[in-house]
Protein backbone atom coordinates (compact mmCIF):
# COMPACT_ATOMS: atom_id res chain seq x y z
CA UNK A 1 0.00 0.00 0.00
CA UNK A 2 0.94 3.43 -0.63
CA UNK A 3 -0.11 6.46 1.45
CA UNK A 4 -0.64 10.25 -0.40
CA UNK A 5 1.64 12.16 1.89
CA UNK A 6 2.50 16.67 0.98
CA UNK A 7 2.63 15.42 -2.46
CA UNK A 8 4.69 12.20 -2.29
CA UNK A 9 3.68 8.50 -2.40
CA UNK A 10 4.94 6.85 0.04
CA UNK A 11 5.07 3.09 2.43
CA UNK A 12 2.79 3.15 5.39
CA UNK A 13 6.01 3.50 7.58
CA UNK A 14 6.72 6.70 6.22
CA UNK A 15 3.68 8.76 6.15
CA UNK A 16 4.53 9.77 9.84
CA UNK A 17 3.14 12.80 11.14
CA UNK A 18 5.18 15.01 14.07
CA UNK A 19 4.08 14.22 17.88
CA UNK A 20 3.81 18.29 17.70
CA UNK A 21 0.71 18.31 14.95
CA UNK A 22 -2.08 19.60 16.38
CA UNK A 23 -4.06 17.01 14.25
CA UNK A 24 -2.05 14.51 16.91
CA UNK A 25 -2.87 16.62 19.97
CA UNK A 26 -5.42 18.62 19.83
CA UNK A 27 -8.13 16.45 16.94
CA UNK A 28 -7.15 19.76 15.00
CA UNK A 29 -7.65 18.82 11.58
CA UNK A 30 -11.03 17.55 9.43
CA UNK A 31 -11.42 14.76 7.43
CA UNK A 32 -13.82 13.38 4.40
CA UNK A 33 -14.60 9.38 3.46
CA UNK A 34 -15.19 8.85 -0.11
CA UNK A 35 -15.87 5.62 -1.88
CA UNK A 36 -14.76 4.90 -5.82
CA UNK A 37 -17.02 2.15 -8.01
CA UNK A 38 -15.50 0.70 -10.59
CA UNK A 39 -12.69 3.10 -11.41
CA UNK A 40 -15.24 6.38 -10.26
CA UNK A 41 -14.88 8.14 -7.44
CA UNK A 42 -18.62 8.89 -6.12
CA UNK A 43 -19.79 12.26 -5.39
CA UNK A 44 -16.36 13.27 -5.70
CA UNK A 45 -17.20 17.25 -5.92
CA UNK A 46 -19.92 17.41 -2.98
CA UNK A 47 -17.24 15.94 -1.07
CA UNK A 48 -14.57 18.07 -1.12
CA UNK A 49 -16.66 21.10 -1.34
CA UNK A 50 -17.49 19.90 2.25
CA UNK A 51 -13.53 19.73 3.00
CA UNK A 52 -12.62 23.01 2.06
CA UNK A 53 -15.70 24.43 3.74
CA UNK A 54 -14.91 22.28 6.81
CA UNK A 55 -11.05 24.01 6.45
CA UNK A 56 -13.06 27.75 5.93
CA UNK A 57 -15.24 27.05 9.46
CA UNK A 58 -12.03 26.31 11.33
CA UNK A 59 -9.62 28.72 9.62
CA UNK A 60 -7.27 26.41 8.32
CA UNK A 61 -5.68 27.04 4.85
CA UNK A 62 -5.74 23.86 2.74
CA UNK A 63 -2.21 23.94 0.72
CA UNK A 64 -3.50 22.37 -2.48
CA UNK A 65 -6.87 23.39 -4.18
CA UNK A 66 -9.98 20.98 -5.14
CA UNK A 67 -8.47 20.12 -8.54
CA UNK A 68 -4.95 19.26 -7.48
CA UNK A 69 -6.92 17.25 -4.26
CA UNK A 70 -8.96 15.46 -7.02
CA UNK A 71 -6.24 14.11 -8.95
CA UNK A 72 -3.83 13.38 -5.91
CA UNK A 73 -6.93 10.76 -5.03
CA UNK A 74 -7.05 9.60 -8.48
CA UNK A 75 -3.11 8.69 -8.05
CA UNK A 76 -3.22 7.12 -4.71
CA UNK A 77 -5.95 4.63 -6.11
CA UNK A 78 -4.59 3.98 -9.07
CA UNK A 79 -0.70 3.64 -7.77
CA UNK A 80 -2.60 0.90 -4.81
CA UNK A 81 -4.45 -0.91 -7.96
CA UNK A 82 -8.02 0.09 -6.95
CA UNK A 83 -10.90 0.40 -8.52
CA UNK A 84 -13.71 -0.25 -5.54
CA UNK A 85 -11.98 1.66 -2.28
CA UNK A 86 -12.94 3.15 0.43
CA UNK A 87 -10.97 6.83 0.36
CA UNK A 88 -9.84 8.94 3.70
CA UNK A 89 -8.88 12.25 2.84
CA UNK A 90 -7.06 13.73 5.78
CA UNK A 91 -5.77 17.56 6.52
CA UNK A 92 -4.12 18.31 9.98
CA UNK A 93 -3.09 21.57 10.96
CA UNK A 94 0.24 20.54 11.06
CA UNK A 95 3.39 21.42 13.69
CA UNK A 96 2.92 23.95 16.70
CA UNK A 97 3.53 23.49 20.10
CA UNK A 98 2.11 22.35 23.10
CA UNK A 99 -0.14 25.54 23.45
CA UNK A 100 -3.04 25.36 21.76
CA UNK A 101 -2.69 28.76 19.38
CA UNK A 102 -3.44 27.65 15.69
CA UNK A 103 -1.22 30.44 14.08
CA UNK A 104 1.67 28.63 15.31
CA UNK A 105 1.20 25.24 12.95
CA UNK A 106 2.24 26.77 9.62
CA UNK A 107 2.20 23.83 7.29
CA UNK A 108 -0.92 21.54 7.28
CA UNK A 109 -0.58 18.44 6.21
CA UNK A 110 -2.58 16.41 3.41
CA UNK A 111 -2.87 12.42 3.76
CA UNK A 112 -5.07 10.45 1.26
CA UNK A 113 -5.08 6.70 2.21
CA UNK A 114 -7.07 4.53 -0.36
CA UNK A 115 -8.16 0.93 1.00
CA UNK A 116 -11.12 -1.13 1.32
CA UNK A 117 -13.48 -1.05 4.05
CA UNK A 118 -16.82 -3.23 5.02
CA UNK A 119 -18.20 -1.42 7.97
CA UNK A 120 -20.65 -4.23 8.42
CA UNK A 121 -21.16 -7.93 7.82
CA UNK A 122 -22.81 -8.57 4.79
CA UNK A 123 -25.57 -10.41 6.25
CA UNK A 124 -26.79 -7.77 8.28
CA UNK A 125 -27.99 -6.10 4.94
CA UNK A 126 -30.58 -8.49 4.91
CA UNK A 127 -31.14 -9.31 8.10
CA UNK A 128 -30.98 -5.62 9.09
CA UNK A 129 -29.37 -4.00 12.18
CA UNK A 130 -30.14 -3.73 15.92
CA UNK A 131 -29.07 -0.20 17.57
CA UNK A 132 -29.57 1.54 20.99
CA UNK A 133 -29.75 5.02 22.12
CA UNK A 134 -26.84 6.11 23.43
CA UNK A 135 -26.65 7.42 27.12
CA UNK A 136 -24.09 9.85 25.26
CA UNK A 137 -25.57 12.74 24.26
CA UNK A 138 -24.82 14.78 20.79
CA UNK A 139 -22.64 17.78 21.94
CA UNK A 140 -24.82 21.23 21.09
CA UNK A 141 -24.14 22.88 17.44
CA UNK A 142 -23.17 26.08 19.30
CA UNK A 143 -20.06 24.47 21.17
CA UNK A 144 -18.81 21.97 18.50
CA UNK A 145 -20.68 22.01 15.20
CA UNK A 146 -20.73 18.88 13.42
CA UNK A 147 -21.08 19.86 10.12
CA UNK A 148 -17.27 20.47 10.29
CA UNK A 149 -16.12 17.02 9.75
CA UNK A 150 -13.43 17.40 12.15
CA UNK A 151 -10.34 14.71 13.64
CA UNK A 152 -12.37 15.51 16.67
CA UNK A 153 -14.47 12.46 16.74
CA UNK A 154 -14.62 11.46 21.19
CA UNK A 155 -18.20 12.36 21.02
CA UNK A 156 -19.38 9.81 18.44
CA UNK A 157 -16.90 7.12 19.44
CA UNK A 158 -18.45 7.69 23.64
CA UNK A 159 -21.77 6.63 21.80
CA UNK A 160 -20.08 3.76 20.02
CA UNK A 161 -18.29 2.88 23.33
CA UNK A 162 -22.15 2.92 24.97
CA UNK A 163 -23.31 0.20 21.99
CA UNK A 164 -20.30 -1.70 22.28
CA UNK A 165 -20.30 -2.39 26.17
CA UNK A 166 -24.26 -2.75 26.14
CA UNK A 167 -23.95 -5.65 23.23
CA UNK A 168 -25.51 -3.56 20.11
CA UNK A 169 -23.58 -2.94 17.04
CA UNK A 170 -24.65 0.76 17.04
CA UNK A 171 -26.07 3.12 18.78
CA UNK A 172 -28.48 6.53 18.16
CA UNK A 173 -27.75 9.87 19.25
CA UNK A 174 -30.00 12.20 20.91
CA UNK A 175 -29.22 16.14 21.55
CA UNK A 176 -29.59 17.43 24.97
CA UNK A 177 -33.34 18.50 23.88
CA UNK A 178 -33.86 15.25 23.12
CA UNK A 179 -33.94 14.78 19.76
CA UNK A 180 -32.71 12.19 17.20
CA UNK A 181 -29.89 13.68 15.77
CA UNK A 182 -27.26 10.43 13.71
CA UNK A 183 -25.82 7.24 14.49
CA UNK A 184 -22.28 7.12 15.55
CA UNK A 185 -21.05 7.62 12.03
CA UNK A 186 -24.44 7.48 9.87
CA UNK A 187 -27.27 9.54 9.49
CA UNK A 188 -30.63 8.11 9.83
CA UNK A 189 -33.97 8.52 8.33
CA UNK A 190 -37.34 6.73 9.27
CA UNK A 191 -40.32 5.83 7.59
CA UNK A 192 -43.57 6.53 9.13
CA UNK A 193 -47.17 6.44 7.24
CA UNK A 194 -45.68 6.80 3.89
CA UNK A 195 -43.28 9.56 4.50
CA UNK A 196 -39.51 9.51 5.21
CA UNK A 197 -38.15 11.38 7.52
CA UNK A 198 -34.88 12.40 8.82
CA UNK A 199 -33.33 15.02 10.90
CA UNK A 200 -32.57 18.37 9.50
CA UNK A 201 -29.17 19.69 9.51
CA UNK A 202 -29.80 22.73 12.24
CA UNK A 203 -30.75 19.83 14.86
CA UNK A 204 -26.88 19.18 15.16
CA UNK A 205 -26.13 16.43 12.56
CA UNK A 206 -23.27 16.29 9.55
CA UNK A 207 -25.25 16.97 6.53
CA UNK A 208 -23.88 13.31 4.56
CA UNK A 209 -23.59 12.82 1.34
CA UNK A 210 -25.23 9.65 0.72
CA UNK A 211 -28.11 11.06 3.12
CA UNK A 212 -28.40 13.88 0.08
CA UNK A 213 -28.43 11.15 -2.34
CA UNK A 214 -30.81 8.86 -1.18
CA UNK A 215 -33.19 12.01 -0.70
CA UNK A 216 -32.84 12.66 -4.10
CA UNK A 217 -33.75 8.67 -5.04
CA UNK A 218 -36.37 8.49 -2.88
CA UNK A 219 -38.25 11.47 -3.96
CA UNK A 220 -37.32 10.35 -8.08
CA UNK A 221 -39.65 7.30 -6.81
CA UNK A 222 -42.26 9.12 -5.47
CA UNK A 223 -41.46 8.79 -2.05
CA UNK A 224 -42.05 12.07 0.12
CA UNK A 225 -39.45 13.50 2.17
CA UNK A 226 -39.42 15.40 4.79
CA UNK A 227 -36.62 16.89 7.30
CA UNK A 228 -37.90 17.05 10.21
CA UNK A 229 -37.55 16.90 14.52
CA UNK A 230 -38.53 13.61 15.99
CA UNK A 231 -38.03 11.85 19.62
CA UNK A 232 -37.38 8.68 20.93
CA UNK A 233 -40.86 7.95 20.18
CA UNK A 234 -40.98 8.28 16.84
CA UNK A 235 -38.43 5.53 16.23
CA UNK A 236 -40.32 2.81 18.24
CA UNK A 237 -43.50 3.40 16.26
CA UNK A 238 -41.58 3.61 12.62
CA UNK A 239 -42.55 1.35 10.09
CA UNK A 240 -38.96 1.70 8.83
CA UNK A 241 -35.30 2.69 9.80
CA UNK A 242 -31.95 3.00 8.16
CA UNK A 243 -29.13 4.48 8.38
CA UNK A 244 -26.81 6.07 5.41
CA UNK A 245 -23.41 7.11 5.31
CA UNK A 246 -20.18 6.58 2.65
CA UNK A 247 -19.26 3.20 4.32
CA UNK A 248 -21.98 1.54 5.35
CA UNK A 249 -24.35 3.22 2.03
CA UNK A 250 -27.99 2.19 2.83
CA UNK A 251 -27.95 -0.27 6.61
CA UNK A 252 -31.20 -1.29 7.61
CA UNK A 253 -32.97 -0.64 11.43
CA UNK A 254 -34.95 -3.70 12.36
CA UNK A 255 -34.37 -2.80 16.04
CA UNK A 256 -34.43 -0.22 18.72
CA UNK A 257 -33.84 -0.39 22.13
CA UNK A 258 -35.03 -3.95 22.34
CA UNK A 259 -38.41 -2.87 20.61
CA UNK A 260 -38.82 -4.19 16.70
CA UNK A 261 -39.13 -1.69 13.97
CA UNK A 262 -42.39 -2.25 11.89
CA UNK A 263 -41.94 -6.24 11.03
CA UNK A 264 -38.91 -6.64 12.52
CA UNK A 265 -36.73 -7.02 9.07
CA UNK A 266 -35.73 -4.96 6.38
CA UNK A 267 -38.80 -2.74 5.18
CA UNK A 268 -40.10 -2.43 1.25
CA UNK A 269 -39.17 0.86 1.02
CA UNK A 270 -35.68 0.55 2.43
CA UNK A 271 -35.19 -2.51 0.18
CA UNK A 272 -35.86 -0.24 -3.02
CA UNK A 273 -33.53 2.84 -2.16
CA UNK A 274 -30.93 -0.11 -1.59
CA UNK A 275 -31.18 -1.58 -5.26
CA UNK A 276 -31.98 2.19 -6.55
CA UNK A 277 -28.71 3.40 -4.34
CA UNK A 278 -26.60 0.10 -5.66
CA UNK A 279 -27.41 1.25 -9.53
CA UNK A 280 -26.63 4.81 -8.62
CA UNK A 281 -23.07 4.28 -8.05
CA UNK A 282 -22.63 2.20 -10.70
CA UNK A 283 -23.81 4.66 -12.94
CA UNK A 284 -21.96 7.31 -14.71
CA UNK A 285 -25.16 10.05 -13.50
CA UNK A 286 -23.35 9.25 -9.69
CA UNK A 287 -20.16 9.24 -10.52
CA UNK A 288 -17.33 11.53 -11.44
CA UNK A 289 -14.56 10.30 -13.91
CA UNK A 290 -10.92 12.14 -13.84
CA UNK A 291 -12.16 14.03 -16.27
CA UNK A 292 -15.30 15.42 -15.06
CA UNK A 293 -13.67 17.41 -12.17
CA UNK A 294 -15.70 20.41 -14.02
CA UNK A 295 -16.67 22.00 -10.43
CA UNK A 296 -13.62 21.76 -8.30
CA UNK A 297 -11.72 23.66 -11.30
CA UNK A 298 -11.64 27.61 -11.27
CA UNK A 299 -12.26 27.68 -7.56
CA UNK A 300 -8.59 28.32 -6.66
CA UNK A 301 -5.76 27.26 -5.25
CA UNK A 302 -6.77 27.30 -1.81
CA UNK A 303 -9.36 26.99 0.55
Amino acid sequence: MLIYFNGELVPPEEARVSVFDHGLLYGDGIFEGIRAYEGRVFKMEEHLVRLYESARAIMLTIPIGMQQMGEAIYRTMEANGLRDAYIRLIVTRGVGDLGLDPRKCTSPNVIIITDRIALYPAELYEQGLRAMTAPTQRVGVNALNPRVKSLNYLNNILAKLDALQAGYPEAILLNPEGYVVEATGENIFILRRGVLVTPPAFVGILEGITRNAVMDLARGMGIPVEEKLFCRHDLYVADECFLTGTACEIMPVVEVDGRPVGTGRPGPVTARLMAAFRELTRSHAGAAARSDLVGARGRGERS
